[in-house]
């Protein structure tokens, strides 16, 4: 037989149609063993890991086929527990595939510490935000005499008095003294004044 008419033949044909049928099916049959080893659309949802500690992390997460690893520790924030998750990435809720690693930070132990700053003779105005960039907070406020409106004179702690430079704990309330405005007149400077002017009975007479 002729290769032209081997070509129309209905053999041809047929056994054209078994080779594409051949390969559909083990098409399928890949596809599909992929899809079984990939578990494909199997999904899992990222529990909410907050407030727990690594060992209740690690127990909660083994169940779920899912791991974990702590990348950070955050300052110490006192809604949380002290060493337990805060943040968590991917976020609660989220889909991933059985084997994700779920990247963790904890709350620190305890605050920070921080130097005080150098707020003496800074208006209120300067001095709340320099605080509060440094996480420590405004207590409460006293005025004194002084000409300088609002200048801050002195910084207290819990009724003692502090320098600047003093190390203290992050989200400690820092209580300032300022200046009323009002002009003081030191008396012993008056006096001053008054003892080294000339008394008038000592001025001699003009002839």
């Amino acid at each position: 037989m002729s290769l032209r008419k081997y070509l129309t033949s209905r053999v041809f044909f047929a056994q054209g149609l078994a080779a594409l049928a051949i390969i559909a099916v083990l098409a399928y049959l890949f596809f599909h063993w992929i899809t079984f080893i990939t578990n494909h659309g199997e999904e899992i949802t990222v529990p909410n890991l907050a407030k727990l500690n690594p060992e209740q992390v690690e127990e909660k997460l083994d169940e779920l086929d899912l791991d974990y690893q702590i990348i950070d520790t955050v300052d110490y924030q006192p809604q949380f527990p002290k060493l337990t998750v805060v943040q968590q990435e991917p976020t609660a809720g989220s889909k991933v595939k059985g084997g994700r690693t779920i990247y963790i930070k904890l709350n620190a132990s305890t605050f920070k510490m921080v130097a005080v700053p150098d707020l003496i003779e800074k208006t209120y105005r300067q001095a709340v935000p320099t605080l509060k960039a440094l996480g420590l907070q405004v207590g409460t406020i006293r005025y004194i005499p002084y000409i300088g409106k609002d200048m801050v004179r002195e910084m207290w702690i819990n009724g003692v008095k502090i320098e600047s430079g003093k190390k203290v704990y992050k989200a400690t309330k820092i209580d300032l003294v300022l200046g009323d405005g009002k002009v003081v007149f030191d008396e012993t400077e008056i006096d001053s004044i008054i003892e080294t002017e000339t008394p008038i009975d000592t001025i001699p007479n003009e002839q």
